[in-house]
């Protein structure tokens, strides 16, 4: 599943509204570099549309990412620089939100914040868990990302009405 519907399922309509307004909406060629390994992030990055390639330096691309899919965000919560680049692959899409400015909402309104928190906790939680399982750990089967969580079942066509809501309005479709 892709990362915007674990965010939006636990954001109301109200932060969703503000996320879009907060946010600069950009279009980039390919070739541009989102982010760069080991360089600060300045923003969150929702990608509305297009293809990005993430590779980690000696490694190599570890991943393509596509509408839906959220950059920035580890770094948002642990401040640390970003462990991968974050390049884009063909022309792209992106709602990017200064990451000061989403702080200072962060900061003054503190239901935003636990849902922002709680949905990125969540994400990761579930990213995690994928992890380990495609490395062969742990004793339970898990679900990989791909897959809905019966528990968000609920959840998520009111997620994928707001993210088609975000595009609709960013892109003016």
């Amino acid at each position: 599943m892709r990362k915007v519907l674990y965010i939006l399922t636990r954001l109301n309509d109200e932060d969703v509204e503000w996320l879009s307004v907060a946010g600069e909406r950009r279009r980039l060629d390919a070739g541009a570099t989102l982010i760069r390994q080991g360089e600060p992030v300045a923003a969150l990055i929702f990608l509305l549309e297009g293809q990005v390639s993430v590779t980690i330096e000696g490694v190599g691309e570890v991943a393509r990412l596509g509408s839906g899919e959220i950059l920035g965000e580890m770094s948002l919560v642990d401040e640390s620089p970003p462990s991968a680049t974050v390049t884009v692959v063909q022309p792209t899409q992106i709602l990017a939100i200064d990451k000061q400015r989403l702080m200072a909402r962060l900061e003054s309104n503190a239901a935003f914040a636990a849902r922002f928190y709680r949905a990125i906790a969540m994400y990761l939680s579930i990213r995690m868990r994928s992890t380990v399982q495609r490395l062969g750990y742990g004793n339970a089967p898990l679900a990989s990302e791909e897959e809905i969580d019966l528990s968000l079942l609920d959840a998520v066509h009111v997620a994928g009405a707001r993210f088609d809501r975000m595009i609709k309005g960013l892109l003016g479709a």
